[in-house]
């Protein structure tokens, strides 16, 4: 239990006028340990699923420190850098900087790509403290000198696991490879591969390690249902639900980009203003999509896997697995929208029979069954026995060789044609 408040953390005066504005009075878990070895000067790996308050985590130190030690503020030389993923975390992050900054007259900008890249030019120009950025476009500038990295005293990469799981990977050691020696590093991840233990090791010193679960976890605090349905049954049942005005705030997930335009547009015929947000959109029309669902202008969200952990939006009643995630991780990304800041929610998933072997993998990760409303699946047809010897091809007397060489080659054609065919589903789903 984490008895101090954020009073007795020695953050500066102006930060704490911050907080209190925003009503921020005790510390989460991962806040109150993070924040004094930070303020001490320590690298650090934190382990934290969504919810837990990890932004405000790494942003009170910098701020700080950043406010204490004025530095020599280049134009195009930033002093702390904070890589995420994708472009709405960025833009997050950057709203969670500016507020809790807002009377400390730090400079600050956010660059990402699907954009302009002419104000963020400016920007840079005129000078920041402060940058947050994904690493395309980061790169992009660095390789047209627009950008200098040789000033940073602060790095963050947030979201190491997605950062890696979306290829970042090359990306993010050649802006390691860029920064100064003597820095303060801190690398924040919700699950900790192999893979991300390997790039921690090259990106801290000395790290202290905080992991933290959130007080109460999506899991816990999630009702989570399941519907066994047809693909083809999935569109009416989505309507269906939808039906229900106590679905007031929803976020629909999809595997794919052109899904996602697609049920969209189809609750759009239905009357339910919908808006779709994916790595397609530019960045305008994710910003729009966004602040559209945030005002309350559309009521459902539809939206692909890679914004799962960009959108930070409180009073999501529900979210609705339209298609379930063919990784297990993702599924606790995606309900983890709702039940925020100790709400209560909803999460609904569909599940036709191909998707079955997720579901299995879904439910072994978070080690429970997923309530199933209405009918439960049908259980696989048992197999039937063969008789010994059916489908070898058997030379019968006086079968020529040409024959039983025609044999063997329907077989094999007809046995290829399925998997053929099913490979041709799966790229048009």
């Amino acid at each position: 239990m984490n008895n101090i408040s954020f009073s007795e953390l020695g953050l500066a005066d102006p930060i704490q006028h911050a907080l209190t504005a925003r009503n921020h009075v005790i510390p989460t878990p991962i806040q109150a340990r993070a924040i004094p070895e930070l303020l001490a000067g320590r690298d650090m790996l934190g382990i934290a699923q969504t919810g837990t308050g990890k932004t405000a985590a790494f942003a009170l130190p910098i701020l700080h420190q950043l406010s204490r030690k004025r530095g020599n503020n280049r134009p195009g030389s930033p002093r702390a850098l904070i890589l995420a993923p994708t472009r709405e975390l960025a833009i997050q992050i950057g709203d969670e900087f500016r507020a809790y900054g807002k009377h400390l007259h730090l400079r600050q900008t956010v660059i990402v790509g699907g954009v302009s890249q002419k104000p963020q030019v400016d920007a840079l120009r005129r000078g920041v403290e402060i940058l947050i950025a994904t690493p395309g476009r980061l790169l992009d500038l660095v390789g047209q000198r627009r950008l200098g990295l040789e000033a940073v005293e602060f790095f963050v990469l947030d979201e190491g696991d997605r950062m890696l799981d979306m290829g970042f990977v090359r990306d993010v050691r050649k802006i390691v490879s860029a920064l100064p020696k003597t820095r303060q590093s801190l690398l924040f991840s919700a699950t900790m591969p192999s893979e991300v233990a390997r790039l921690s090791g090259e990106i801290l010193t000395d790290p202290v390690r905080v992991e933290v679960t959130p007080q109460a976890t999506p899991i816990e605090r999630l009702e989570q249902k399941i519907y066994h349905v047809d693909a083809a049954g999935k569109r009416a049942l989505l309507a269906s639900i939808l039906s229900d005005p106590a679905l007031s705030r929803v976020i629909v997930f999809t595997r794919t980009k052109h899904r996602a335009n697609r049920v969209a547009d189809h609750l759009g015929k239905f009357g339910v203003a919908a808006e779709a947000i994916h790595g397609n959109k530019s960045q305008g029309a994710r910003q729009r999509a966004l602040n559209q669902f945030r005002a309350g202008d559309a009521r459902v969200l539809v939206a692909t896997d890679i914004a799962a952990r960009g959108i930070d939006i409180d009073g999501v009643t529900h979210v609705i697995n339209y298609e379930l995630p063919n990784e297990s991780e993702s599924y606790i990304h995606r309900i983890g929208r709702t039940a925020r800041a100790g709400a209560g929610g909803v999460a609904i998933s569909f599940c036709d029979p191909s998707e079955r072997a997720y579901l299995s993998g879904i439910e072994r990760l978070i080690q429970r069954r997923l309530t199933v409303v209405g009918e439960e699946p049908a259980a696989a047809a048992p197999a039937v026995a063969v008789p010994d010897g059916w489908g070898k091809a058997k030379k019968a007397r006086g079968e020529s060789w040409r024959k039983r060489r025609r044999s063997h080659a329907t077989v094999e054609i007809a046995n290829d044609h399925r998997p053929n065919r099913a490979r041709r589903r799966r790229r048009a789903a």
